[in-house]
């Protein structure tokens, strides 16, 4: 659920892709039998440009999202002699764009109902939290306990340092890793670090903030996970937070479901917080995985 303002654009450029999908076979239709050399040098076009907007669906048994597809026959993607023909998509399921001064989102459902209560099932069972002083946050010189639990994976000696607490990685789990490879298909980027929120219920939430520490690739876009109860997530512009705000624009407020991906794309965390605010009469836990790209690794 979107709630859209003078300052959101929600927008899908499917149906328009589906038009240059018909020019591109119309041409096709009156050039020499080497055309797939045409077809190649379109497909890297468009891959390009609409890089993260389109997932599909691979097989039966399992859903893999990412970002392009070529030719789809039954099974999958046909082949001919190495090259790949551009055709039509199976199931596509086109990323939603969220845009407004400053803010540049992508959203989209990438498991599908069973495959994120599976997920969800095997990180309660994996899935270590930190206890005692690693439980706690710095805030304007004040430490306080978490209101959630919260654990760091990632690549061998990575640290990250965040509201004055310095976590250390521990190494993947199993379901982390195939989430992440699904994260990495989807959006064509890597990452090697992830932070997790478990929120017990309504109760458990998360302030405004952004996440800009210095050890985060700010090319990279913040791929943030979402399994279990569906939370609202609010962004709020940096120039109208406190008594002496300068400017008057509206939050973004978006609604994450069980099973979605929202990238918080640069320069989004310059500009706008964002938090997980109080829901009463939500009962249900969540978990979110934020992955992350770090570039500095202290050992």
């Amino acid at each position: 659920m979107f709630f859209v303002n003078d300052s959101l654009i929600v927008k899908t450029n499917f149906p328009l892709y589906n038009i240059f999908l018909c020019l591109v076979k119309e041409i096709k239709s009156y050039l020499p039998e080497n055309h797939q050399c045409f077809s190649a040098m379109m497909e890297n076009g468009v891959l390009q440009r609409r890089h993260k907007r389109l997932c599909t669906k691979n097989s039966p048994e399992r859903r893999e999202w990412k970002m392009m597809k070529l030719l789809n026959d039954d099974e999958g993607i046909q082949e001919e002699d190495g090259d790949t023909k551009l055709g039509e998509f199976s199931h596509p399921v086109p990323w939603q764009k969220i845009e407004a001064e400053g803010l540049d989102c992508d959203y989209a459902l990438i498991f599908s109902k069973k495959e994120a209560d599976e997920l969800f099932k095997h990180l309660e069972e994996e899935v270590v939290y930190s206890t005692g002083e690693e439980a706690k946050v710095q805030v304007y010189g004040k430490v306080y306990n978490i209101p959630r639990k919260q654990a760091t994976y990632g690549d061998t000696g990575l640290m990250y340092t965040y509201s004055g607490v310095t976590r250390l990685a521990c190494p993947w789990t199993p379901t982390l890793e195939n989430i992440r490879d699904a994260v990495t298909k989807a959006t064509g980027q890597t990452f090697n670090f992830v932070l997790i929120n478990r929120y017990k219920d309504g109760l458990d939430h998360m302030g405004e903030h952004r996440d800009d520490e210095k050890e985060l690739d700010p090319s990279c876009p913040i791929a943030s996970v979402s399994l279990g109860a569906a939370r609202d997530f609010v962004f709020r512009h940096r120039d109208t937070r406190g008594r002496n705000s300068s400017r008057q624009i509206e939050p973004v407020k978006l609604e994450l479901s069980h099973g979605s991906l929202l990238l918080m794309n640069p320069p989004t965390n310059h500009f706008w917080y964002h938090s997980l605010p109080v829901r009463r009469k939500t009962l249900q836990p969540r978990i979110n995985l934020t992955f992350r790209r770090i570039l500095n690794s202290k050992k």
